[in-house]
């Protein structure tokens, strides 16, 4: 079925519908070759577009709506700490960035989201004035190329989220807002009830959680947000984008604390049914735009398009090669492989690890508390 004609953020989720978001990008692209671990900035939209520009397009056969542009860490203070700002600057970076995003997205009808993440200039200075100059600048570089609205994403302090709310809304297009906090609370404690208020009072008009913790944990976490913005009277669409990995230790820290982070993260990997069960909880809890951070592949997004298919009136592209479910394996010349192409299979599978010493949980590291 074709894909929905290109409308904007808040038509569609005023309407009901379901957005579904793209994938993770950093860890994606540092697993092939393309990103340094640990300072995770987005030089690989000047250096090889060529791999951006394929798993934007990998996110969009999977079956998503928004093509988020590839600057994670992109301020200049970053790309400075990282020792890139003398060969590469942000302005390069984000003018890429925009480019690939926008070919990609327009080949699909796709939005494209100007993404901004918090600064070093705040845990350093803790200045209003600089931290929100930063914001403006990379606004700026985004206003140029007209993307259709942005998502501030990767805040641990609701209120550095806020002043980066409080600059892009002066640009009069959508803003959603997403912070890596747990259920506990952002880093000095402030609830997510609170949070929601909060960044909804500077201008969000999408609030939520994105990466740091587990699907299941990300949505508990929206739904307290959900309640702290009911019991102010005030109203936002909902979104959630996830890390793509178990984490049932569920510390504060997320998982930059577990000893697995981040290069051993594949045995806590979510498979696709789990990305099934975690796109009808986020459903079910009055949640309508619903993606994926780091660990999230585009299978995975694919599989919230599938779990969704009903409720959009269309599966993706990336769907076409094997069914839901599993049915492609009906053709499978195993009769015990045969018998596996249904539901109630994968629904109820209770996958091993593999690993005779792997423990259930790992104990997390430094000062984080668990719940």
């Amino acid at each position: 079925m074709e894909h929905k004609k290109r409308r904007g953020i808040l038509e569609r989720l005023n309407a009901g519908e379901v957005v579904v978001g793209d994938g993770g990008y950093v860890m994606q692209l540092e697993r092939r070759g393309y990103v340094k671990a640990g300072h995770w900035t987005p030089e690989a939209a000047v250096e090889h577009p060529e791999a951006v520009r394929q798993l934007h397009k990998e996110f969009l056969r999977a079956g998503a709506d928004v093509i988020q542009t590839f600057t994670f860490y992109c301020s200049d203070d970053k790309l400075e700490l990282s020792g890139n700002v003398t060969t590469i600057t942000g302005a390069q970076i984000n003018d890429a960035a925009c480019n690939l995003a926008g070919e990609v997205a327009n080949e699909g009808g796709a939005l494209v989201a100007g993404g901004v993440s918090q600064t070093p200039c705040y845990l350093k200075t803790n200045s209003e004035t600089e931290v929100k100059a930063i914001f403006k600048k990379q606004m700026d570089y985004f206003l140029q190329k007209d993307i259709d609205f942005f998502i501030v994403e990767f805040f641990e302090h609701v209120e550095e989220a806020v002043w980066a709310v409080e600059v892009l809304k002066s640009s009069r297009k959508p803003v959603a807002a997403t912070l890596c906090i747990a259920p506990q609370g952002d880093m000095n404690g402030v609830p997510p009830g609170e949070c929601a208020v909060r960044l909804v009072k500077a201008g969000a008009d999408i609030v939520g959680i994105n990466c740091h913790l587990d699907p299941l944990t990300g949505v508990r976490t929206v739904k307290m947000m959900k309640e702290g913005l009911e019991k102010a009277g005030l109203r936002a669409h909902l979104m959630v984008q996830p890390l793509g990995f178990h984490t049932p230790e569920c510390n504060i820290g997320g998982y930059v604390s577990l000893p697995e982070f981040p290069f051993a993260l594949e045995t806590r990997a979510m498979t696709r049914w789990d990305v099934h069960k975690y796109a009808r909880e986020a459903y079910k809890a009055g949640i309508r735009y619903i993606g994926g951070c780091c660990g999230f592949e585009p299978y995975h997004i694919r599989a919230i398009a599938e779990e969704l298919s009903a409720e959009r009136g269309f599966l993706p592209p990336g769907s076409e090669k094997h069914g839901l479910w599993g049915a492609a394996l009906e053709f499978h010349t195993k009769p015990w492989v045969r018998a596996r192409a249904r539901r109630e299979y994968w629904e109820n599978l209770l996958p091993a690890s593999g690993r005779p010493k792997c423990p259930s949980m790992a104990t997390p590291a430094d000062g984080y508390q668990n719940d």
